[in-house]
């Protein structure tokens, strides 16, 4: 163990890139492999340049015909840049990345051999769908899927791969990805968000979400991470005693980049230039061995490929440099975990954001409008905010060491919070032009002047308004960004529709005057939703007990929190948006449960077996030694040997009090996992949360415990110490 423990330090090979050569630019690299406007110009007829940007813009369909031409401009384009195959790149819901390559070529009747790429294998492809996580919509007899070209996130090349995006659903139509839902409801915020913003500027004509992620991520030793079964087989630690120096000293957060890791990120931002991710800033995280990387903010659809991209390079990437990425959301005990932070908004096709205040009353009360409706959504929603967020490994990380808690709440600041106080205060019914102006004036109009010093942030809140975006800081490093942008789109489309609805009731029936109206409505909005807004620390007993005053839900686990992706509500709010129909609805949450039971009873069985398998024989080895050492000391001092032997017969002891307690919760755990696996899926889940994860810091702390006794020399895996400190 020595022998390998150390030689992960020493002879590693580094490719150090040149920041100085001009091919090294940012501006030059962009967009090099990625099939976008300029090269769709260059390489397509005009008339199917304009079909693909209607199809972009509007939403429109393309024909066979132009289909054709677009495949043919494309492979062109491919092969100038060294592509040799082609594939459907999409998102089945098994949380990575598929893909399955065919070549260009094709040998034609004569026996002649052309490089073949048309329409019909752009638009449409056909995986296996019952091989996919599908909850029950699909059979293994009904094996017929399809992948579907999404002209919308543009094709790229890697790895000498043309690599299309497509969706995927089945051949009855479900949708069996991330991208389809979340096409879906981002064509429901445009509808719904444009009603509104035409309020205030009749040029409007589309609203895009936006999204900027935060990736969150550990690297170590690839030769230490090999060591270790748990961290190969789970992506996180099961055991492991903390390390003298953790992160006490907050002494790595935006600290200077060791140069191993700057070197794996310069390569990193390369790669991820070249594929048109506009990753913008890396940086030290909290704890030792952790890091983020962020891009410029996209139109959320790109931005969830992209991140989804972004994960594959990272772990390609990190083999070259003898890195493991950890993206576990708490891959070691007592330290941060990662999230993956995703910053929204929504902007206007006339360059306007929408969250963020104008210089005039009249673009503040828009920036209300939309800031007021995401916090009322927010409110109503929040359940199925938080199951949107849920998984086995996100319900480590929630909660403590700057993850916000399972309650979600919503932050706006000190200042944001009287100006909405004072909107409550607006009298109800027809505003007197002196009420209009003291409104517009003394609390609207002075909103960006508020802003400019609003810059307190509060790390313990779940959703967060941070000056002209919300950030919503629960969602897990893992996680698909599709899966929140889902639910945070939909519930904000269905929030906004209500809201036209009741102003334009107002206007057509009150007679009130559009701004009346807007105002009388966000009163009650305001009063309505302020039960979600918490400025506190989420982390205090005293929150707890606010938030169940406030009638909030506090769903600690995952079986408790993705029980709301079935219920009633949700249902009828994807169904009338057209989101996702039933079948849908419920497949997901089949696919999402059986997902944490499964990671649950792969950890448990790992965890036995390095326990019995690693830990306890190394422990009766040492024991042993000591045994051998006791009796030698008896030889030689005869009765006064208790004197010298002392030590070491407390530590035989300690020893086998450890080992015995560990192949007894080993044994229990066991047979809890038995009973678990005898029940239906929400039962079996929920078996698995209290009756077998529970073990797992009982086993811990007896492993731990072994650690501080045996010999370093002799202990079989490698320790935090080294994990966390290993450059």
């Amino acid at each position: 163990m020595p022998i390998l423990r150390f030689q992960a330090l020493h002879d590693v090979q580094h490719r150090v890139l040149s920041n100085n050569k001009e091919e090294d630019r940012r501006s030059l690299l962009y967009n090099n492999n990625v099939f976008e406007e300029q090269a769709m110009r260059q390489h397509l007829p005009k008339s199917a340049f304009e079909s693909v940007m209607s199809a972009i813009r509007k939403g429109d369909k393309i024909n066979r015909t132009t289909a054709d031409a677009i495949a043919t401009g494309m492979k062109l384009w491919a092969l100038d840049k060294g592509a040799t195959h082609y594939t459907h790149w999409f998102q089945p819901l098994t949380g990575t990345t598929a893909e399955k390559h065919d070549a260009f070529f094709e040998i034609t009747t004569d026996g002649n051999v052309i490089e073949k790429f048309d329409g019909g294998q752009l638009v449409q492809q056909e995986p296996d769908a019952s091989s996919f996580p599908h909850g029950g919509i699909r059979n293994t007899f009904e094996a017929r899927g399809y992948t579907a070209w999404d002209p919308t996130s543009p094709a790229f090349i890697y790895d000498t791969t043309l690599c299309i995006p497509t969706v995927f659903v089945a051949y009855t139509g479900e949708a069996l990805d991330y991208k389809t839902p979340l096409l879906r409801a981002l064509n429901a915020i445009d509808d719904a968000a444009t009603d509104v913003a035409k309020y205030f500027d009749k040029n409007v004509s589309k609203v895009n979400a936006t999204l900027g992620w935060e990736q969150e991520f550990f690297l170590i030793d690839s030769a230490l991470a090999a060591a270790r079964p748990d961290i190969m087989l789970t992506g996180r630690t099961l055991l492991g005693h903390a390390s003298a120096k953790g992160q006490q000293l907050d002494d790595h957060y935006f600290g200077s980049i060791p140069t191993r890791v700057l070197n794996y990120l310069k390569q990193l931002e390369q790669e991820c230039l070249v594929l048109g991710i506009p990753v913008k800033t890396r940086h030290n995280e909290v704890a030792p061995n952790q890091f983020e990387i962020a891009p410029i903010f996209e139109e959320a659809n790109l931005a969830v490929d992209h991140n989804s991209l972004l994960m594959d390079i990272m772990e390609k990437v990190a083999e070259r440099h003898h890195f493991k990425v950890l993206f576990h959301e708490k891959p070691f005990d007592q330290i941060n975990g990662s999230g993956k932070h995703n910053n929204w908004s929504l902007a206007t096709d006339t360059g306007v954001n929408l969250l963020s205040p104008g210089s005039t009353p009249m673009k503040n009360l828009q920036f209300l409008t939309f800031f007021i409706n995401t916090i009322k959504a927010v409110y109503t929603y929040e359940e199925l905010l938080r199951a949107s967020i849920a998984s086995a490994g996100n319900d480590h990380r929630l909660g403590a060491n700057e993850a916000p808690p399972g309650i979600l709440s919503v932050f706006i600041g000190t200042q944001l919070t009287q100006v909405l106080d004072e909107l409550e205060k607006v009298t109800d019914g027809k505003l007197s032009p002196q009420e209009k102006t003291d409104l517009k004036l003394n609390v609207v109009g002075k909103i960006p002047e508020i802003l400019l010093d609003n810059t307190d942030r509060n790390r313990t809140s779940p959703f967060a308004f941070t000056g002209n975006k919300f950030e919503f800081r629960a969602v897990g490093a893992t996680a698909n960004c599709a899966n929140p942008m889902v639910v945070l789109n939909t519930i904000v489309a269905n929030q906004l529709k209500d809201f036209k609805v009741e102003v334009d009731t107002l206007i057509d029936e009150a007679s009130m005057k559009k701004d009346d109206a807007i105002f009388n409505i966000l009163r009650e909005y305001i009063k309505d939703s302020k039960k979600i807004r918490f400025e506190g620390d989420g982390y205090g007993e005293a929150w707890e007990k606010e938030a169940k005053k406030r009638k909030l839900s506090h769903n600690k686990n995952t079986p408790d929190a993705l029980a709301e992706n079935i219920s009633n509500k949700t249902i009828a709010l994807y169904e009338s948006l057209g989101v996702m129909n039933n079948v849908e609805i419920q497949a997901r949450y089949e696919i999402e449960i059986s997902a944490y039971i499964k990671k649950i009873q792969i950890e448990s069985r790992v965890l036995g077996d390095v326990a019995r398998n690693h830990i306890i024989p190394t422990a009766i080895r040492y024991q042993n030694v000591l045994i051998n050492n006791v009796k030698g000391l008896k030889e030689i001092y005869g009765e006064k040997y208790l004197t010298y032997a002392k030590e070491q017969s407390e530590i035989i002891k300690a020893i086998s009090e450890h080992s015995t307690a560990i192949n007894m919760h080993i044994t229990e755990m066991t047979d809890e996992r038995k009973k678990a696996n005898q029940l239906t899926l929400l039962p079996k889940s929920k078996a698995y949360c209290q009756n077998v994860l529970p073990y797992f810091n009982k086993i811990r702390r007896h492993c731990d415990k072994l650690e501080l006794l045996i010999e370093d020399e002799l202990w079989p895996l490698p320790k935090y110490r080294e994990l966390l400190f290993v450059n």
